[in-house]
């Protein structure tokens, strides 16, 4: 296809321009799709208001990457995908030839490819993409749903990382669409969830997932107090997963979690941020401190499977949608209010 088509080119710090730029051509082994829903999410709301994302993006760019849409055009030697298909693809796909990849953990691969560009009409998937983290979308799952894959799988990781078994308490620091998504899957894993959020509206929302106790920090002294008050004897919950980012909650999950207990750092604090830890507390409670980042082809396919059966409801997470022409007015709203909800951009309007 030539031509040219609307996508949104992010210049530098809060400055995306809604712009007409080349449609990409594609080679062989890819494809072009024409993106239905573009989902917008914290990752991309830090690339708007740093300007970039060391691993991903430099500006002049296209971004955005939790998408879901229809093959426009294949290109040479694809196999398995034709014009007309819905299909998901994935922000990135492993080498499967390194270290790491070896070693199952392919989200640390040393050639992970990135894909950004999901805020425009039409985005390119490369090869590796196509042949390892794109799947075609039944017709009764909705674009938004499919686009949830992403951020689900990443999700399924970390709860997969941190243990978690049937009958534990998990308490999840933070009701973005991350932390809701942690306190839905825990809870489907049969798990006893305890939500620690910030704003009247998310206690609802905490409840709405599945969290048993909800301890809202405005409302309390110390949340770490609150939170091990609602757990048995006082012990504190046996998984702690901080799903907002910030040094300070870090270091309340540790306080939080049990002796024996199991912290997952899942939110990504700005670079250059340091945690303190509590030596004592370590050594003599056994804590195990642990990060997930990203995910593998493995849990997408998980997360993709959980969707297509309809245990987790994109209405749960998608509260409105827009025209891609507004999708700064849409960055600035979701900065303003902590990026707490999910808009499902929709290119060509």
């Amino acid at each position: 296809m030539n031509g040219t088509m609307t996508a949104a080119v992010l210049y530098g710090k809060e400055d995306v321009k809604i712009e007409r730029v080349p449609i990409p051509r594609v080679g062989e082994g890819e494809v072009l799709v024409k993106v239905q829903v573009a989902l917008t999410c914290g990752t991309d709301l830090k690339v708007y208001q740093r300007g970039y994302h060391a691993r991903m993006i430099v500006p002049p760019a296209l971004f955005g990457h939790e998408l879901a849409g229809v093959i426009e055009e294949v290109g040479p030697n694809v196999k398995g995908f034709k014009r007309g298909q819905r299909v998901v693809a994935l922000n990135s796909a492993p080498c499967q030839q390194c270290f790491y990849c070896s070693k199952h953990q392919e989200n640390l691969c040393e050639d992970l490819l990135f894909n950004n560009g999901a805020y425009a009409e039409y985005i390119r998937v490369p090869k590796r993409i196509v042949d390892l983290n794109m799947l075609a979308v039944p017709t009764d799952v909705s674009y938004e749903e499919a686009a949830l894959v992403e951020p689900l799988a990443c999700v399924l990781r970390g709860l997969h990382e941190t243990g978690v078994e049937i009958g534990d308490t998990v308490a999840v620091i933070g009701a973005g669409p991350i932390g809701l998504m942690f306190m839905q899957v825990a809870k489907l894993t049969g798990c006893n969830v305890l939500a620690v959020v910030k704003r009247d509206s998310q206690v609802d929302a905490a409840k709405r997932a599945g969290a048993h106790d909800v301890v809202q920090i405005t409302k309390v002294n110390d949340p770490v107090e609150a939170v091990r008050a609602i757990t048995p004897d006082r012990r504190g919950p046996d998984v702690v997963i901080e799903a907002v980012g910030r040094p300070e909650a870090w270091e309340q999950s540790i306080e939080m979690v049990r002796k024996g207990g199991t912290v997952n750092f899942f939110g990504g604090c700005a670079s250059g941020t340091k945690v303190q830890l509590d030596t004592q507390r370590l050594h003599y409670s056994e804590i195990t401190l642990k990060a997930t980042f990203h995910h593998t082809p493995d849990t997408v396919k998980k997360a993709f499977a959980l969707i297509t059966e309809g245990k987790i409801k994109g209405g749960d997470y998608v509260t409105g949608e827009a025209p891609l022409s507004r999708l700064q007015q849409v960055l600035r709203h979701m900065l303003n209010r902590n990026g707490q909800i999910k808009t499902a951009i929709i290119p060509g309007h």
